[in-house]
């Protein structure tokens, strides 16, 4: 695998941007993986021009495609699952399959003044509602961001307690209603691994949550557990 770095550039189109990336693919991870990720890259351009993506997030979602690819997962983005509920991207390999959920850490104006408390409820929101639609959920966020997972959701299912479960439904109740977030649904969720981007040198690094939590403890942040 050789290592690439995106360098800096004058900013083109979206079209500009996934054409650098997919050639940066390439030169990574070779011509199989490259050629495999056109159908997701081709998938986000029209989604992009009709103003469904962003580029940011796509760049995200293609990066991480890649990588799935790499290591011998047929990849799809932007994949309905049930209903209005669209995954990121969704890999499938042998009789096993994978959602992963990107995270930028990004909100809107609205939530300037609780922008933490929002991205909470959101990270607990994806894990209960996009883990059952898998064999493995994982979230993934770029280097320059992280991710506050409330400790119940790092503990197997059966280890989470009822007023850990109450805080975090009163939690999504906030800002998820319609549907709200179920207990059953934050009752049976599972994270299984958290991904990290980095975008300009095409990288990811998978860590267990038990691991990407130790590493924010070792960081000087504090748990976040009430």
């Amino acid at each position: 695998m050789t290592a690439v770095r995106l360098k800096p550039r004058v900013r083109g189109t979206f079209a500009d941007d996934v054409a650098v990336l997919r050639e940066a693919v390439r030169r990574r991870y070779g011509e199989g993986v490259a050629r495999a990720l056109e159908g997701p890259a081709s998938k986000l351009l029209e989604l992009h021009s009709r103003g469904i993506v962003k580029t940011n997030h796509s760049v995200l979602e293609l990066i991480c495609a890649a990588h799935l690819i790499s290591m011998g997962y047929e990849v799809d983005v932007e994949r309905q699952l049930e209903g209005p509920l669209v995954c990121d991207v969704y890999g499938v390999k042998g009789g096993g399959t994978i959602v992963v959920e990107i995270e930028t850490g990004f909100t809107s104006p609205e939530h300037a003044l609780d922008p933490l408390t929002y991205l909470r409820a959101r990270i607990a929101s994806k894990v209960a509602r996009y883990s059952r639609f898998a064999d493995r959920f994982c979230l993934a966020t770029p280097r320059n961001n992280l991710l506050e997972i409330h400790s119940a959701l790092i503990k197997p299912p059966a280890a989470r307690t009822r007023t850990e479960l109450e805080r975090l439904k009163a939690l999504c109740d906030l800002y998820y209603t319609s549907p709200p977030v179920t207990m059953e649904e934050l009752r049976n969720c599972r994270l299984h691994s958290v991904m990290v981007i980095d975008v300009d040198d095409l990288t990811v690094q998978e860590f267990s949550p038990e691991e990407y939590r130790e590493m924010l403890t070792r960081c000087g942040l504090s748990e976040w557990d009430d």
